[in-house]
């Protein structure tokens, strides 16, 4: 138990689970940010009042999500302060740009037009007011595009060099498209898209199933299985692009990843361990369950080609390795039962199932989308936990290790903020179920009629 006295292992935990206590706010806001877009612009189209009623129905949703997102994220960025003070010390010329960059771009621009999305609706016209629904979802995108250029970078830190301890700048642009960002944000955007879909699929197929309202939460039911059914295989596809990549820029972090020891030989394929128990002490794993060549297929896309193993890496230089490998193992499981579920809906749908009489019927289907809802949570923390524990030891990969950027503190002083974190977003998710409660509860208000002005557009 060592560990509970490490102030720096102390340190990464408190920034691990205000992380992933954080996280899932905003990854819901995103991808809810792009369907209030669509259903305003179906309303704008059409003129069908379910359209505006499912705008004012999940906009309500995304002002929560956005309210707990903002306040449980702020102490992530005093975080860099607080404990790893050494580190913002050395790449702050930089690094604490990305985030101010986070925070007046995207959050101002969010902020400002969120209040026109949400209570503009008899102050500002029609264009303004979809204007006003596109830029609270591009706010909520650029936010997630300079976080993953900060995080990029600590992956693959690039665009200048160490002078005296400090990081210089030599090129912006080249610092900011690190070679890691453009795969990485494209597969974090597309998770917080599949998010968002199958918790607007879930919630609609439990009130359908529940008979409240079938007939509008069948409409957002089918909206968010057809967008799904094209997300869910692009990300599959966009995260073995990712794998190559990671190959190729932290190879260290993909053999940790796949408890891969030993190089292959020229000619030899290398074997993909389905199921193992590594043991670092003795470079080797208990048991483990191969497919042969698998390995090689995945990240060269060549059955022999080379993929270095652990024993090429110093042991300082090596990641942990039992956690990525179970993380990575069960974000990749919970992906292709998202896409069976995809084609299980779609059956159902072709088969004449999805009708407001039928539908409610559909019981273990609807069970399945709110299991992958929360899934789809889960491989999200699961894809960061590979990520950020596969980049260890390095805080900025390759530039400066995680002891070298932990501030001078004692492990009694991190015990005091991780349990103030703790007691603190206790509260905060405590009210965030309250408030998330009452609003599903009340459901859709189906009498809403939009201001006159509106229901001309």
């Amino acid at each position: 138990m060592e560990f509970l006295t490490d102030p720096v292992f102390l340190s990464r935990l408190q920034f691990a689970l205000t992380t992933v206590f954080h996280i899932t706010f905003p990854t819901l806001t995103i991808g809810l940010g792009v369907y209030l877009v669509v259903v305003e612009w179906l309303w704008l189209r059409t003129g069908d009042l379910v359209y505006f009623r499912q705008f004012r129905f999940w906009s309500r949703l995304f002002a929560v999500n956005f309210a707990v997102g903002v306040v449980s994220g702020i102490p992530l960025e005093f975080q860099f302060g607080t404990n790893w003070g050494p580190f913002s010390a050395t790449v702050g010329n930089f690094f604490g740009q990305v985030l101010g960059f986070e925070g007046t771009m995207a959050f101002m621009l969010e902020s400002a037009f969120l209040y026109i999305m949400l209570f503009g609706w008899k102050r500002v016209g029609p264009k303004m007011h979809f204007t006003a629904t596109i830029l609270v979802a591009f706010a909520a995108s650029l936010s997630a595009f300079w976080i993953l250029v900060a995080n990029s970078w600590m992956q693959t830190p690039s665009g200048g060099h160490i002078a005296n301890g400090i990081f210089v700048v030599d090129n912006y642009l080249a610092a900011i498209f690190s070679p890691d960002l453009p795969l990485a944000f494209t597969h974090m955007y597309l998770a917080c898209l599949e998010v968002s879909l199958f918790v607007i699929g879930a919630v609609s197929g439990i009130n359908i199933m529940l008979g409240r309202n079938a007939a509008f939460f069948l409409k957002s039911f089918k909206i968010a299985a057809i967008a799904a059914l094209v997300v869910a295989p692009l990300q599959a596809f966009i995260g073995d692009a990712n794998g190559q990549e990671i190959g190729r820029l932290q190879p260290a972090k993909v053999a940790a990843i796949e408890a891969h020891w030993n190089t292959n030989k020229p000619g030899t394929g290398a074997p993909w361990n389905m199921f193992a128990w590594p043991d670092p002490e003795h470079e080797r794993n208990y048991f483990q369950l191969e497919i042969p060549y698998a390995l090689s297929l995945l990240i060269t896309h060549s059955p022999t080609g080379i993929v270095p193993g652990l024993k090429d890496f110093p042991k300082e230089d090596r990641p942990p390795i039992v956690l990525p490998f179970y993380s990575f193992r069960l974000m990749v499981g919970i992906g292709f039962i998202m896409v069976g579920v995809m084609l299980w809906t779609f059956w159902e749908w072709k088969k004449g199932r999805l009708t407001v009489t039928a539908a409610p019927g559909r019981k273990w289907l609807y069970l399945a989308w709110a299991a992958m809802a929360g899934g789809a949570y889960v491989a999200v923390v699961m894809g960061w936990i590979t990520r950020e524990v596969g980049r260890q030891p390095w805080l900025a990969y390759g530039l400066i290790r995680r002891a070298e950027g932990h501030s001078d503190l004692t492990a009694g002083e991190v015990w005091v903020s991780l349990v103030g974190f703790l007691v603190a977003y206790t509260i905060l998710f405590s009210l965030f179920v309250f408030f998330m409660g009452k609003l599903l509860k009340k459901g859709p208000n189906m009498e809403e009629l939009p201001p006159a002005a509106h229901a001309r557009g």
